[in-house]
């Protein structure tokens, strides 16, 4: 155990104590694959890589397969249930690159509309569960418990499940892009920017907008600082990727540090505030 993450002291004791299992968020993953390729080390001992707590984009557990040479396994759960999906070893690793994973023995799935009607498969909707370990509650503010009499609980975020019941998280209700009345594909997008070779952390917020009430921003941390990369590169990055037209990124923010929970999510609300507020700087200053 160490205070604060240090990623080269992370690989140091994986050489030291021949570490096969550990288990993190995303941005964890992510450096431990980044600070390997660019020392061109291994990390041999270490035989799979437990990834939770964050979402996590396919082409990261891609690259972290090839270059840790690690079985990443896909987890997804909540503070008010506990686990609820998660990849199994023995999956093919396209299960691990595209889904959260399947249901754990005991726990209930389903994806819904807006009035409660199960969605078909590969739908995006309302992602609800029922499990032993639901939550009773909130402590003394009984108003935000989301679950109905029947102990389904509201996860307030948004899924799809396939054919062979494993789920894959689009976002968070909270988070979802409604620009002139479509819905972004917040963490579509997201996954294919991860593909970007100077794409260190990327986020998809919403900043406000007169005309079509939403429009999204792509606040990006760098790898590489003295590689700018500019709003027309991103566009024509997405473009590659087929991404539709009308789904394309509408601003770029370069920062430097992006908040985060100790955890390991980036906080959005914090990234729509900062960036509210740098818009109506920039408001100012230009008149």
């Amino acid at each position: 155990m160490f205070p604060s993450w240090d990623v080269a002291k992370a690989v140091d004791l994986i050489h030291q104590h021949q570490v096969n299992f550990t288990m993190a968020s995303t941005p964890f993953l992510n450096d431990l694959s980044n600070t390997v390729a660019e020392q061109h080390d291994k990390v041999d001992s270490l035989k799979i890589f437990l990834c939770a707590g964050a979402p996590i984009p396919g082409p990261l557990v891609q690259k972290a397969r090839e270059i840790l040479g690690v079985k990443v396994i896909s987890a997804w759960g909540m503070t008010e249930c506990g686990a609820v999906t998660l990849t199994r070893p023995e999956d093919e690793d396209e299960h691990s690159f595209n889904t959260d994973g399947i249901a754990l023995p005991g726990v209930e799935i389903k994806i819904v509309n807006k009035k409660g009607q199960t969605k078909a498969v590969n739908e995006s909707g309302r992602l609800m569960i029922r499990t032993c370990s639901n939550f009773g509650g909130y402590l003394k503010r009984p108003h935000l418990n989301d679950t109905d009499a029947e102990g389904w609980f509201d996860t307030g975020d948004i899924a799809y499940q396939d054919e062979h019941g494993y789920i894959r998280i689009c976002g968070r209700k909270k988070d979802v892009i409604i620009r002139g009345g479509e819905n972004i594909p917040v963490a579509e997008i997201e996954s294919l920017l991860y593909k970007h070779p100077n794409i260190a952390t990327v986020a998809l917020v919403a900043y406000a907008d007169e005309r079509m009430g939403e429009r999204s921003c792509a606040i990006i941390k760098l790898k590489d600082q003295t590689k700018p990369l500019s709003f027309n590169e991103l566009v024509d990055f997405l473009k590659t990727h087929n991404l539709a037209m009308q789904y394309l990124p509408e601003r770029l923010e370069i920062w430097e540090d992006i908040p985060m929970t100790p955890s390991g999510k980036i906080q959005k609300f914090k990234l729509r505030e900062l960036l509210a507020q740098h818009i109506a700087s920039t408001a100012v200053e230009a008149n």
